[in-house]
């Protein structure tokens, strides 16, 4: 896996690449053939204003236009002399239908140029427009040419194709996007198996280790010398208790974790009184920071402290940011929790003087089987699962909870829950 994925992201990179070369070469191909459908479109329309002028001509003398010969001197020279006698308007209607008949609907200035530059010309055109215009002669002998500006905008060739182009680049855009979400979605799948392969490593162990002190509780108990003392049947009865309720709470674990999987989360609420719960999860773990030489601090400043919640869910989220705290900490453990009103609710901050986090392990802590780099710290067990159920718990209680830590200098979670209103 470690060689196939970044193998799959580099092919896909190369054809992303490749893709996107040939999109710049079609978009640069379209372009030219646009440019040469202007080209074309220009000199049909040419010819369709040859045709309105000579119509117009021939009609004004009283003659059919199908009847004339325009190929012959005499009669060309005659009718375009008389061109003078057709209005400017006239002329700028045939030049104009002519124009959108081949697609072009853009303003333009003209002007039928003879030796002496008389005749039509519209009221906008200049002589200097003269050599950035179409021109085309009208007549055989070149003695009549239509000098024709179009006042063409700004990338004109490019909006004409800018529907093709605009699709092609959504498309190339569609297809790099789900590229995009295709190799985050196999990364994170790759980091979901490398945690679960850790979770499984940590079960095993967590498992074994009880199971192990069982057995050998279990074998001593055999023995007919402890047998006949009872002090040492109770000892080992004792450890075998112990072992099983840890292995409990490990089973517990995993079932909220379940639980909270299938968001079957049942919340039997009722009003809890947020310094009772701490008070007796304090209690609960003063032998352990004693052990450590540690201090467990309370402020608990808050003057409504009485909430809607699940009391066991919520005595369990308490006892286990304690536990992490109790985890994570040097000797000797300073654990301070506070609490206070805020305008929505109530706050509780618990904080320690532990081994702090990354920015990066704060992105991650409350993901299911995540588990903190410890560095030389080998000691903290677990399966990654405390605070996912912590995060679950406190959004089912539409709470709110966040983390600051720093490396080395400990962390400090602040918990919010809304007032209970009822009282």
């Amino acid at each position: 896996m470690k060689k196939v994925f970044p193998s799959i992201v580099i092919l896909i990179t190369l054809s992303l690449v490749g893709l996107m070369f040939l999109q710049m070469s079609w978009i640069k191909n379209v372009l030219l053939v646009q440019k040469q459908n202007y080209e074309i479109d220009l000199a049909n329309a040419n010819l369709d204003i040859l045709k309105g002028i000579r119509n117009k001509l021939a009609t004004e003398q009283g003659y059919n236009p199908d009847k004339v010969d325009w190929d012959k001197a005499d009669a060309y020279k005659y009718f375009w002399s008389q061109l003078y006698s057709i209005p400017t308007e006239d002329i700028h209607d045939i030049i104009k239908n002519a124009l959108e008949k081949n697609h072009i609907d853009l303003s333009f200035e003209y002007a039928i140029i003879t030796d002496d530059w008389n005749y039509h010309k519209s009221p906008g055109y200049r002589e200097d427009m003269y050599n950035n215009s179409y021109n085309r002669p009208l007549t055989p002998d070149e003695r009549y040419t239509l000098s024709l500006r179009i006042n063409q905008p700004k990338n004109y060739i490019l909006r004409r194709t800018s529907w093709m182009i605009g699709a092609s680049v959504l498309f190339t855009i569609i297809i790099i996007s789900a590229f995009a979400v295709t190799v985050r979605t196999v990364f994170r799948q790759k980091q979901l198996s490398e945690i679960k392969s850790d979770f499984i490593n940590n079960m095993t162990h967590e498992f074994k280790t009880p199971l192990a002190t069982i057995s050998l509780a279990v074998d001593a108990l055999g023995n007919p010398k402890v047998q006949a003392r009872h002090d040492q049947v109770e000892y080992y009865t004792g450890i075998i208790r112990e072992e099983n309720k840890r292995m409990n709470k490990q089973v517990e674990k995993i079932l909220q974790a379940a639980q909270m999987e299938t968001n079957d989360l049942e919340l039997n609420l009722q009003t809890v009184d947020v310094h009772e719960v701490i008070t007796n999860a304090t209690a609960n773990i003063m032998l352990l920071v004693e052990e450590k030489h540690g201090t467990l601090e309370q402020k608990l400043g808050a003057r409504r402290h009485l909430i809607r919640a699940d009391d066991v869910h919520f005595s369990n989220i308490i006892a286990n940011l304690l536990d992490n705290a109790i985890k994570y900490s040097k000797d000797p453990i300073l654990i301070q929790i506070e609490t206070a009103n805020s305008s929505k609710g109530i706050i509780i901050q618990i904080r320690d003087n532990g081994i702090g986090m990354s920015r990066e392990t704060i992105n991650h802590i409350f993901e299911k089987f995540y588990r903190a780099h410890t560095g030389n710290l080998h000691n903290v067990k677990g399966f990654g699962l405390g605070l996912s159920y912590v995060k679950s718990v406190v959004d089912a209680h539409q709470g709110k909870i966040k983390v600051e830590s720093t490396p080395g200098k400990g962390s400090t979670f602040t918990l919010e829950f809304p007032h209970d209103i009822s009282q």
